[in-house]
């Protein structure tokens, strides 16, 4: 009885079943065309169990039939899916496409090659899938576990040890408490940045905006979490910095590219398009030694107090008990801090800016609520940020036109099958997206979707007070749920600070040769095409004097004194020690 069991319930009877049905002697004597009949026979088969299933081949044995209701979706191509339409420069307007032609906004299943994946552009969807603990998990790209980020927040296993870094995080770096610490160093970047965009109009008469930025995300990020800051102005550039940045822009290229094998294992023996095993495999020697250097330093100052204003690596070092962590997960932990916190700020406020220079009026009236607030010779602060509702306004309609993460940057992993309010299940092993970009230009959810219009988020001019921070899914780019991004605070009062500094001290408008050109390309976060170029007119003649002369090519790049630097870190110059001090004398007030 039980050979007679095993012998029915074995998936390869058939074979052994063969010579029955065909005949010995067609097995002999005609194997080619047993062959060829066979493999016509499988990719019959293929072909009709993808056209039998809505969403492609990854959804094949009913996978989309399983709840009450069907997930509807397009089918693709045989083995590919939808592949192409994700590996496209702007993967978040196809699949709002296909999403429309599909009418299947609450929720699309669709393939990519052999992964199951379904993407929502309805708000109340998103929430349950963003919010259910079934989808606490990130699917682990090859380029994330090749550099080490499964070790990290953002790809780290939903459990104990993720739970433990999200403490660590939310409590020592992103806290209000912390986040208030580090204001000086704040205002130190963005003073330096201010000093170097003079400096650029003055020479060339107009300003490329984003290296600007970028210089001042990275000492904002590394100020805060290793405790240094650099020279940016330098002429010929810090080692360290120079360093620092390739390392940035290589992991950025890596883990923003789309790899073809992760969704076609098959393909990474055959071909590895952006040849990312080698490149993980050659970065990250060069990011360990660049964290433990920096860890080593640490560990030779030992702090015996702890201070408001120590950084992250200070922060890591002082833990113990169950909370100390391996040097391999605080180098994984530190660079992922420093990876994910330089560019988006930057980009954001660069979106931000060009809306600005298409829209001039939005401009003035910015401008004129933040010389009400601070007066025109005062800086604004986070406080004084905080009491700018316009300002507010500008920097969410940014978030709502241009997404950082149009697709909320990472994608979740059911590790159960989910059952949503609709009637549709979500299979166990599937790969969940929110198309936050087609959400945030759905006319059915905003009114006049692709006109920039802050007014919309004003509450006494009729506007919503949408939370962003995750609260309300019409308008949530930094996530909701367990896998919020942590650092949404920071990235907030960051932007705000950057944009009212940049508005009160310049007006900006376009570059002659040089439109504003809002097209887009998505890598690790959306960014324009064509970086924005502008003119910055400094607004008052005593502004124009003191930025215009600001020296920012020293003939040395001396580190500050032991007085500042725990505010500019150990690499500054003479714009960090006058950022300084303008920054927490305010002289004004």
């Amino acid at each position: 009885m039980a050979l007679i069991t095993y012998a029915t319930t074995d998936s390869n009877w058939w074979v052994l079943a063969l010579p029955a049905f065909l005949g010995a002697d067609t097995l002999r004597c005609d194997t080619p065309m047993l062959l060829l009949s066979l493999f016509i026979a499988f990719v019959s088969l293929g072909l009709l169990s993808w056209a039998l299933s809505p969403g492609g081949s990854a959804w094949s044995h009913g996978r989309a039939r399983r709840g009450i209701v069907t997930i509807p979706g397009p089918r693709g191509l045989p083995v590919f899916g939808s592949l192409f339409a994700l590996s496209s420069n702007l993967p978040h307007r196809a699949l709002a496409a296909l999403s429309a032609a599909a009418h299947a906004k609450p929720l699309m299943a669709f393939s990519i090659g052999s992964t199951p994946a379904v993407v929502s552009s309805d708000p109340a969807v998103a929430r349950e899938i963003l919010s259910h603990p079934a989808f606490a998990d990130r699917p682990l790209k090859r380029s994330a576990r090749e550099l080490m980020f499964s070790r990290a927040i953002g790809f780290a296993p939903s459990g104990s040890y993720w739970r433990l870094l999200r403490r660590i995080a939310s409590t020592h770096l992103f806290s209000p408490r912390r986040i208030a610490a580090h204001e000086p160093g704040r205002h130190a970047d963005c003073f330096a940045m201010l000093a170097a965009v003079a400096v650029e109009q003055r020479r060339a008469g107009a300003v490329r905006l984003r290296p600007h930025l970028q210089n001042a995300a990275l000492n904002n990020i590394m100020g805060s979490v290793f405790g240094r800051r650099y020279d940016v102005s330098c002429p010929s550039g810090i080692p360290e910095a120079e360093e620092l940045k390739a390392m940035v822009r290589e992991g950025f290229d890596l883990l923003g590219a789309f790899n073809w094998s992760d969704h076609l294992p098959w393909l990474a023996r055959l071909y590895d398009r952006g040849n990312v095993k080698a490149r993980c495999a050659a970065l990250v020697p060069r990011v360990s030694r660049f964290v433990s250097g920096i860890i080593a330093e640490h560990r030779l100052r030992n702090p015996s107090q702890k201070h408001a204003n120590d950084d992250f690596v200070d922060v890591l070092l002082s833990l113990d008990g169950h909370e100390k962590l391996e040097e391999d997960d605080m180098i994984a932990v530190l660079w992922e801090m420093i990876f994910r916190g330089t560019d988006t700020t930057a980009l954001l406020t660069e979106w931000a800016m060009a809306e600005l220079v298409l829209h001039p009026g939005v401009q003035v009236k910015l401008r004129h609520e933040i010389d009400t607030v601070v007066g025109p010779r005062c800086m604004p602060t986070d406080a004084d940020v905080a009491r700018m509702p316009y300002l507010q306004a500008v920097v969410k309609e940014t978030l709502r036109a241009h997404p950082p993460g149009p697709l909320l940057s990472w994608a979740r992993l059911s590790t159960a099958d989910v059952h949503l309010s609709n009637g549709m299940l979500v299979p166990a092993g599937t790969t969940a997206m929110v198309n936050m970009w087609s959400i945030a230009h759905d006319a059915a959810v905003w009114a006049s979707p692709e006109v920039f219009c802050p007014e919309r988020f004003v509450e006494a001019e009729g506007g919503a007070n949408v939370d962003v921070r995750g609260g309300d899914l019409r308008l949530a780019p930094f996530g909701a749920g367990r896998r919020v991004c942590p650092g949404k605070n920071l990235g907030l009062a960051t932007v705000g600070l950057w944009v009212a500094r940049l508005v009160h001290a310049f007006e900006w408008g376009p570059a002659a040769g040089a439109p504003v050109d809002l097209g887009e390309v998505l890598k690790l976060s959306l960014e324009m095409e064509t970086p924005l170029t502008a003119t910055a007119t400094p607004r008052r003649q005593r502004a124009a004097k003191e930025l215009g002369n600001a020296k920012v090519e020293k003939e040395r790049c001396l580190p500050v004194d032991a007085l500042t630097v725990s505010y500019t870190g150990g690499i500054a110059s003479w714009v960090y020690v006058e950022a300084l001090r303008a920054a927490v004398t305010h002289a004004c007030r």
